[in-house]
């Protein structure tokens, strides 16, 4: 098993810690999109959503492919579509728990 330096493992995960960075991470799980696509998906201002996308880029979740005028974004690769998944299959089994945890701030 690879061993991981915890202070990054907290940053690849803050990439996930937000709701915007994760409607764009489901957004875009499935085909790529351009910003003003994610904008009009998630109903956001465009400023936010590029300051998002820039997390998600720099934390290794996302890529960008230019094409002519627009930018498009995509899901790294299979693994994180695959976290996603797997964020569900687990939240389907603790989401009570979560739901009324006092502990975690919204």
């Amino acid at each position: 098993m690879v061993k991981v330096d915890v202070d990054i493992k907290v940053k690849f995960l803050h990439g996930f810690s937000h709701k915007t960075r994760i409607q764009i991470l489901e957004c875009i799980k499935d085909s790529e999109k351009t910003v003003s696509q994610i904008v009009d998906e998630i109903d956001g201002n465009q400023s936010n959503i590029s300051q998002h996308l820039a997390c998600l880029k720099g934390c290794g979740l996302i890529v960008g492919r230019q094409q002519g005028k627009y930018m498009y974004y995509s899901l790294r690769n299979q693994q994180i579509r695959e976290l996603l998944s797997m964020f569900d299959d687990v939240l389907a089994e603790v989401q009570t728990h979560v739901a009324s945890c006092d502990n975690h701030i919204v």
